[in-house]
């Protein structure tokens, strides 16, 4: 039985990134600031996680910093060419995530907690779901995977492999957690599904998977990218049948209440992620209050 979400905070979280510039000859007494010109690279503009971002910045008086719009590819490919060089460069990242299993990074310390405590991700349905479509309704209370079975699918994506696939081939090779997910869940002829999801690594991987596992029971499924709102408002308004990308209790708090008592809650289907500002192992940094340029 998954844990329910019960309580939300009003402080939305973001995933934020900070681009490399220079080269390695940086003067050795350069502020960290200095390194990657005060530019801090985020993700989708409008999203909760920018929103975060922004209040992690005033929390602390990073006024010199400047948040440049952006989206999650662009951060990764930022970091992947940082990387390879040796370059500094500071990101906010998130776990689970791929990046992770690509390269040797650390999450700074955040004295202030200004990024809250672990989230988890929940699945969202519309209300009336379990009425109209049973099957779906049992297979998406079930589902529920850990960060290394959401990591295998996320590499694998993030090396080139069609996310469709790469979620067929996660599911062949997982039949017993698939099992307990659809244990006593009766097939369908056709029914049609309609499930939404953000362009996060993470989505992008859950969704295809429980999208796979639903036409296996025989339903026709059909998968919508869109931003955060949308999707949201799509469950909310019935566009849309469900979501399992509700990142809880702070990156999508405003759609939360927002949209509350026109949706249900499942609860979690991926529970201890992390948000964060990230950085390679091999700077010298350890803390969000290490960015303050020295007076």
């Amino acid at each position: 039985m998954k844990k329910k979400w019960l309580s939300y905070l009003m402080v939305p979280a973001v995933a934020l990134g900070l681009a490399a510039c220079g080269s390695n000859e940086t003067d050795e007494n350069a502020t960290v600031g200095d390194q990657v010109d005060h530019e801090i690279i985020g993700i989708d503009p409008g999203a909760g996680i920018m929103k975060a971002a922004n209040s992690t910045l005033e929390e602390y008086e990073l006024s010199d910093w400047t948040l440049v719009e952006g989206s999650s590819a662009a951060m990764t490919a930022s970091l992947k060419k940082a990387y390879n060089a040796e370059e500094p460069i500071i990101i906010t990242g998130w776990s689970p995530h791929w990046m992770f299993s690509q390269f040797d990074l650390k999450y700074l310390e955040d004295p202030k907690g200004t990024f809250g405590e672990e989230e988890n991700i929940n699945t969202i349905v519309r209300n009336g779901l379990a009425e109209d479509k049973p099957s779906a309704y049992q297979v998406l209370d079930a589902f529920n995977w850990t960060e290394e079975h959401m990591n295998d699918v996320m590499v694998k994506i993030s090396e080139g492999q069609d996310p469709a696939e790469a979620a067929a081939e996660w599911v062949e090779n997982n039949q017993d957690l698939v099992s307990e997910w659809t244990d006593g869940v009766d097939s369908v002829d056709g029914e049609k599904l309609s499930l939404g999801y953000v362009a996060w690594d993470t989505e992008i991987a859950s969704t295809n998977v429980i999208s796979k596992v639903l036409t296996d029971l025989g339903y026709d499924v059909n998968i919508s990218q869109v931003e955060a709102g949308p999707m949201w408002t799509g469950v909310a308004e019935g566009s849309l049948d469900a979501h399992v990308a509700g990142w809880l209790p702070l990156t999508h708090a405003d759609y939360y209440e927002k949209f509350e008592g026109k949706f249900e809650d499942l609860g979690s289907n991926l529970e201890g992620t992390k948000l964060g500002i990230v950085v390679p192992e091999y700077m010298d940094i350890d803390s969000i209050e290490d960015l303050k340029t020295a007076e």
